[in-house]
């Protein structure tokens, strides 16, 4: 793990130096990190929680990096000197990678002395924002899909190397199956999956002779790229007849895919020319530019397309490329003892923070199993499931819902405690799978690309009354 320690901006560290000065450093504070509501995103897939432990659990600075801090003649000695020892002492505790999260959700919260909790919030921002922001892309295209594989074939466009190696992992835990990208697949076991490129067909006399070399080679995974000149006219018909040498030789081919054109059009063509010369299981791949809106009018407009490959769109988040998470202050306990609950106004009501040290509880309904809603409430707030549980929307509170028969599941849990890692951080298959259960207990409304209906996110009546409370008190110091 590379000590990622100085990934931060300076403000956190002349931050820390002016809490020591001030005799800070001692209060434990409460930071959440959160995205806020916009008009694409309206539900994340949270990703990057393994990272951001291995960060944290490896924070020191080196003696290069004081010397190079003391370069800058900005930080006190007794700060430089504090920073030898340094190491992360506090608590933390995460929404599992693979949950389905809302705006203003909690999805990790820290709990440590103050400068400590401080540092984090960079280095956090960044690893949590792109793999949550990722994994959520894909799971909008692999939804798209319908069922259909979905490979990630994204690194070439990828922003940097880290965005391509950490960005096929989270895309796996949106649900793609697979990666281009080989050292993803070194790194953390992904499948990974390609064929060849144009420049294969390119390189050879025609392209026959092209196809018969690839089919020599990989004779039992055979799938061949069709339009590098005439899709129809030459490169499905050439593509039959490597096949059939294949077939010949005791080998059954993969298929083909496209990589351009009219891929509705292209694809049904295909797919009864390749039945017709009898492979109804070779299957048809398509890529170039597809995002999980292209991917929903094609299968609309009937496209036999078996297999998906998306990269730019899907690598870059192109329609929002920044999740927009914060870390925000939430609460202090001051050395002298006591909770201090925290809030950050604004005159747009959705930049005003939840205060408090939190929790958020996922209703269920016991009939159909769904999520139902969400609630956020104080971390010591208990939720009676045998009795009937009301909640009501933050703003427009006359809406109101009862449940009777349902399950509220806490949504976050400790991972780390006194600066030590609790138990295990479950394997990446095991993440993929969790996302996959966690994905259908949601109806499809809420799923849906185009005018989603919006899940209920509500706060406890006690953390309603705390904010509003806080919101008065400091708007009449500050009036």
């Amino acid at each position: 793990m590379r000590n990622l320690t100085l990934l931060t901006d300076l403000y956190q560290l002349t931050m820390m130096n002016g809490y020591l000065e001030n005799g800070k450093e001692k209060d434990v504070a409460v930071f959440d990190l959160f995205f806020r509501r916009n008009g694409i995103i309206t539900y994340s897939v949270v990703a990057g929680l393994e990272q951001a432990v291995d960060y944290i659990l490896n924070l020191r600075f080196e003696e290069e990096d004081i010397e190079y801090l003391r370069s800058l003649s900005l930080f006190s000695e007794k700060f430089l000197e504090s920073l030898k020892n340094f190491r992360f002492t506090g608590d933390v505790y995460a929404v599992p990678e693979g949950t389905v999260v809302f705006p203003e959700e909690p999805i990790l919260t820290v709990k440590a002395p103050l400068c400590e909790a401080q540092l984090l919030e960079t280095a956090l921002l960044n690893i949590v924002n792109h793999q949550t922001l990722i994994a959520t892309k894909a799971a909008k295209v692999t939804y798209a899909a319908k069922g259909d594989s979905v490979m990630e074939f994204g690194l070439r466009r990828a922003q940097g190397p880290d965005a391509g190696i950490y960005g096929a992992r989270a895309a796996v835990i949106g649900g793609c199956g697979s990666t281009s990208d080989v050292l993803a697949g070194k790194q953390f076991g992904i499948p990974v999956s390609g064929t060849h490129a144009h420049s294969w067909v390119m390189n050879f006399p025609s392209e026959y002779e092209a196809f018969e070399a690839y089919a020599k080679c990989y004779p039992d995974a055979c799938l061949l790229l069709v339009d590098t000149y005439d899709t129809l006219h030459s490169g499905v018909p050439n593509a039959i007849k490597v096949f059939d040498k294949l077939r010949a030789a005791g080998h059954e081919p993969k298929g083909i895919r496209l990589d351009s054109g009219d891929l509705a059009y292209l694809s049904k063509r295909a797919r009864e020319m390749l039945d017709a010369a009898g492979y109804p299981d070779a299957i048809i791949c398509a890529s170039g530019d597809l995002d999980e809106y292209l991917i929903t009018s094609l299968k609309n407009q009937g496209a036999k397309i078996d297999l998906w490959g998306v990269g730019t769109k899907l690598i870059t988040s192109a329609d929002m490329p920044a999740l927009g998470g914060v870390y925000k202050l939430s609460a202090l306990y001051p050395k002298e003892g006591g909770e201090i609950p925290k809030i950050k106004l604004s005159d747009n009501s959705d930049k005003i923070t939840n205060p408090g040290f939190k929790q958020i509880y996922r209703i269920y309904d016991n009939k159909t199993g769904k999520a139902e809603a969400d609630l956020i409430a104080l971390r010591e707030e208990k939720i009676d499931e045998s009795e009937p549980l009301t909640i009501f929307h933050p703003k427009e509170t006359w809406k109101k819902t009862t449940f009777t028969d349902f399950t509220a599941r806490p949504l976050s849990v400790k991972v780390i405690e006194n600066g030590k890692l609790i138990g295990r951080l479950p394997s990446l298959g095991e993440i993929e799978a969790y996302a996959a259960r966690e994905k259908e207990t949601f109806w499809d409304e809420y799923k849906r690309l185009d005018n989603p209906h919006v899940y209920k996110v509500d706060l406890s009546k006690k953390l309603f009354d705390i904010k509003n409370e806080l919101i008065s008190e400091i708007r009449g110091k500050n009036g």
